[in-house]
């Protein structure tokens, strides 16, 4: 047996183990931990024969560590060695080394709490740090903590805070669980930077640095691209420029058949290259024969959970420097090797240093579900690395008691059904739905179809990929007809009797799942707005795009860009079959402010969905009055119908206000402005709008109304004794106060009128001076003062003066304050 870095570490491993019930092991790539580990514990005397379960991330990589241990020991799959995964079983009596991938771990916790016969659980490549990792280590401890202290639990990563781990494992006051180390044995890699343009496509990047690569490199060459399309695209470009034999161009991703992806794993033939272009897939866990470059795009895609609109999106992310390294790790498995990455090396310092936890941004709803299945009705319970964020458990215990799998007493009798089923508590919702209505088939298709990435190929269309899937003869068709077989038996087992409903169409049954999701047409041709408010998109030229409703199954892009996936076409018949009590009718009042006038209609709505509406009368109710108030304050209050004498009243009002404020009295005048009329529409403009149904019905007498209920009868009397409407003059003339001068309230008077006065007359308790505009005989101003006395005894004598030349009629005394104030010029004569 070859030796490999990890068998150094392994006699500190097992003495760990043989005293301490949990350990963290910290392994470079490369180093022979997945496959070396799991071997070295099935003497251990702890075992007792007991089983040991090692957990991949993905089943591709479950396969492949169960195939390396098993040409290890000299024995076949199913042997010594077994593998459990979904579309991949292969275990006997007498296999003692399962590798499992982590969601079947879960399943296998819920079906036996104590988990009879398992020796060991190992968790590998913790550092992905997967939701269902995190939920299965959780439950792993909580198992060891209450019912089975003998449990060995092992968590293994090439990449990982060992010390915080470590902590969780044991306790933290005696420093938490032991940490073993290896070296392991990495080669170095050389380190290129090819930082893409603004404007390149990641596409044509990626194939540049690998047609270089192929230059000036020996050895095969892997490239991480972030998801199945970018896969296929650079694949295109590279078929243009690589010469007949020069590299086979082979993708690896989780939607490949078996047969494609181990085409991409296994060695090439002698003397020939490959070009492997895969996704975070082949991180960790897998190692490609004959690797020598790697081209690192330094993309991922992640799902992102949308707690408000109650969806998952799939987010293209820049990789952590815990990612990066181990991409870079697969060029120095076996020689010396390279890395390109596609970023400026600057930018290394930018990457986060660990991949964010998929429970921080994930739909929780499994995992609460299963929790409770568990018998934990709160997670926090639990011991977590990262503790499942309280807004996400809440949205997932609203979501499962929508579909009936919560109530206040907990689980309930559907909600275990829907438990029993191994996918997303949504999809197992519709299969049991599906089966109630006499579409068990079609149910189970379309969940094989939504967990099960890439069957009938990449269209959007649903309905078209289940034709071609069921037209398919590969075994990946064959292991999903088997899964949808199994779906619909547990469908049918969950939902009891079925009622005959007919056919189902695939948007029907998909929208059971997703009544949210149900979309109808807008605006331009394959544009949508999703029931949970969320517009989206097909392309213009995709069938789809020509359906009144699609159910949505699958989306992705940012909000100004959502992309629809996956979606079926549904008519509006089918809307209210699919989403049942989601579809709504009600009674609605708005405002149109085109009409500035209320209008009255019955509609039924699928959540942001208008499905129909009639016009009804509008009410004359205090609702409505508060409506069309709102609506008018929106418009501007401006809008109003002020008279003069309204627009005084409110002038006189802000005057007081303004000048109780300047002096610090505090007194309550109400804010008459734009913006707090505008603020407080509902509650003094709405009163004094019953019955009415526009803006136009509203006269000056019902806005004078309003106004006059914002002051009390102390504040109407001090109005007027404070701002009077009009300022009497020593003849009797009643002079209009211009409340909104520049200069403060003001009155345009002739200066004869004014004769004998000798006090300056005073508004707002004798505090602010009435500017006084000064009117020769033709009205025309001969001055502005704010103090009357002042004037008649300073520039009196220079406007006598030149005043009575010019209106030598009219009387210009010398001492005006002892004249007596006069509307007449003297008689002729004298």
């Amino acid at each position: 047996m070859t030796r490999l870095p990890i068998d150094d570490a392994l006699p500190e491993l097992l003495a760990t183990l043989r005293g301490r019930p949990s350990a963290v092991l910290v392994a470079p790539p490369g180093a022979g931990k997945t496959t070396r580990v799991p071997i070295a514990l099935l003497d251990e005397p702890w075992t007792a024969g007991g089983r040991i379960l090692l957990l991949e991330p993905r089943r591709l990589a479950a396969r492949a560590a169960a195939e390396r241990m098993s040409a290890t020991l000299g024995d076949a799959i199913g042997g010594t060695v077994g593998v459990r995964a979904r579309f991949d079983t292969a275990v006997s009596a007498r296999t003692r080394i399962e590798v499992v991938t982590e969601g079947v771990f879960t399943r296998a916790v819920l079906d036996d709490p104590e988990l009879g016969g398992v020796a060991a659980v190992i968790f590998d490549e913790y550092h992905e740090r997967s939701l269902d990792a995190d939920a299965g280590l959780a439950l792993a401890l909580d198992v060891q903590g209450a019912l089975r202290p003998d449990l060995r639990v092992l968590v293994m990563s090439a990449t990982l805070d060992g010390a915080r781990v470590a902590g969780l494992l044991g306790d933290p006051a005696s420093g938490g669980a032991p940490v073993v180390e290896s070296r392991g044995r990495a080669f170095p890699v050389e380190t290129r930077y090819m930082p893409r343009g603004p404007d390149e496509r990641i596409e044509e990047a990626v194939a540049e640095a690998v047609v270089r690569a192929l230059l000036s490199e020996p050895g095969s060459v892997l490239a991480f691209l972030p998801g199945q399309g970018e896969i296929a695209r650079t694949a295109a470009i590279l078929a243009g420029r690589l010469r007949p034999g020069e590299a086979e161009v082979a993708p690896l991703y989780g939607a490949l058949d078996r047969a494609a992806q181990d085409r991409a794993v296994r060695p090439s033939p002698a003397g020939a290259r490959k070009v492997v272009l895969a996704t975070s897939i082949a991180e960790s866990s897998l190692t490609i024969e004959g690797i020598r470059v790697v081209v690192d795009s330094g993309l991922a895609r992640v799902p992102r959970f949308e707690p408000d609109l109650g969806l998952t999106r799939l987010e293209t992310v820049r990789v952590s420097r815990a990612s990066a390294d181990q991409r870079r790790g697969r060029a120095g498995r076996t020689e010396p090797g390279t890395c390109y990455r596609l970023w400026a090396e600057a930018a290394d310092g930018a990457l986060p240093p660990f991949a964010r936890p998929e429970m921080l941004d994930a739909d929780l709803s499994g995992l609460v579900l299963d929790l409770a299945t568990f018998g934990v009705a709160e997670p926090a319970t639990l011991r977590w690395l990262d503790p499942p964020p309280a807004p996400a458990v809440a949205e997932a215990r609203k979501l499962l008691a929508g579909i009936g799998a919560l109530d206040g007493g907990g689980v309930t009798a559907e909600g275990r059904g829907i438990a029993r089923i191994a996918a997303p508590p949504r999809i197992a919702r519709m299969v049991v739905e599906a089966a109630r209505r006499g579409a068990a088939g079609l149910g189970g298709e379309v969940a094989a179809m939504l967990v099960e990435r890439g069957l009938g190929g990449a269209g959007a269309d649903l309905a078209e990929r289940l034709e071609r899937w069921r037209r398919d003869r590969s075994s990946k068709a064959e292991n999903a007809r088997g899964l949808a077989r199994t779906f619909s038996k547990a469908g049918r087992a969950a939902a009891g009797e079925a009622r005959d409903e007919g056919a189902l169409s695939p948007g029907i049954v998909l929208a059971l799942a997703f009544p949210d999701r149900i979309a109808k047409a807008r605006g331009r041709l394959g544009e949508f707005l999703l029931a949970n408010g969320r517009a989206a998109a097909v392309e213009p030229q995709d069938p789809l795009a020509r359906a009144p409703f699609l159910a949505v199954g699958e989306i992705t892009g940012r909000a100004s860009s959502t992309r629809i996936l996956l979606a079926a076409a549904l008519d509006a018949g089918e809307v209210e079959s699919a989403a049942g009590a989601a579809v709504t009718t009600a009674d609605e009042l708005s405002f149109d402010p085109a009409r500035a006038a209320l209008s009255a209609r019955r509609a039924t709505r699928l959540g942001a969905i208008l499905l129909g509406e009639s016009n009804l009368p509008v009410p004359g109710d205090e609702a409505a009055a508060l409506v069309l108030a709102e609506g008018i304050a929106r418009l501007g209050v401006e809008r109003l119908p002020w008279s003069k004498a309204l627009g005084q009243w409110r002038d006189r009002v802000a005057f007081l206000r303004a000048a109780a404020l300047q002096t610090g009295d505090g007194e309550p005048w109400p804010d008459l402005s734009d913006a707090a009329l505008r603020e407080a529409a509902a509650d003094w403009l709405a009163p004094f709008l019953l019955g009415k149904a526009s803006l136009r019905e509203v006269g000056a007498d019902d806005l004078g109304q309003a106004l006059d209920a914002l002051l009390d009868r102390a504040l109407h009397r001090r109005l007027d004794a404070e701002a009077p409407t009009h300022f009497e003059a020593p003849t009797g003339s009643r002079l209009p106060v211009d409340y909104a001068a520049e200069g403060g309230p003001a009155i345009a008077v002739r200066v004869q009128e004014l004769f004998g006065l000798s006090r300056h007359p005073a508004l707002a308790g004798g505090r602010v001076p009435l500017v006084l505009e000064l009117l020769s005989p033709a009205h025309r101003p001969i001055q502005i003062t704010r103090d009357l006395p002042g004037f008649w005894r300073g520039s009196w004598a220079a406007v006598r003066s030149e005043m009575r030349g010019r209106y030598p009629r009219h009387p210009w005394p010398e001492d005006p304050a002892a004249a007596a104030p006069t509307m007449r010029a003297k008689p002729r004569g004298t």
